[in-house]
């Protein structure tokens, strides 16, 4: 643990400020929500969109962090109100490689895990409206 707390940095928002969004010269770090709220939005048909609120745990930034090219970031991240956010770059990450390599697989492990939570999550909603289409056969 001592180690991982060394490569992370501690950051505050308040209310509305931008933890990250598009074009951001820094898209490949990983977050986790230590404090507050962090709202998920997206521009669909030129329209912001919330598409999810972090909670404390949570992490944000995985696709970029574990490899994604900066053209990934589509999602722009705010904070709800006070927030405190843990923030690694993949840089500071990657100088375990040598030193620590079972930390890099825990943490690795860690970050596939939450991936696969959000798509079965995903999934589940897709279902359900997918039924709920059928049911009503197309109308609203």
């Amino acid at each position: 643990m001592e180690i991982l707390a060394g490569l992370f940095e501690v950051q505050d928002y308040k209310a509305g400020e931008v933890i990250v969004e598009p074009g951001d010269e820094q898209p490949d770090n990983l977050y986790i929500l230590a404090y507050g709220e962090i709202q998920v939005k997206i521009q669909s048909g030129g329209e912001e969109s919330v598409i999810h609120v972090l909670k404390p745990g949570d992490l944000a930034g995985m696709i970029t962090f574990a490899g994604g090219a900066a053209s990934q970031v589509s999602a722009t991240l705010s904070a709800v109100g006070d927030t405190k956010v843990l923030s690694m770059t993949r840089a500071r990450f990657e100088t375990l490689i040598n030193s620590h390599p079972m930390i890099m697989y825990r943490v690795m492990r860690g970050v596939v895990r939450d991936v696969h939570g959000i798509v079965r999550r995903m999934n589940s909603q897709s279902a359900e409206l997918s039924n709920y289409i059928y049911q009503v056969h197309g109308r609203y």
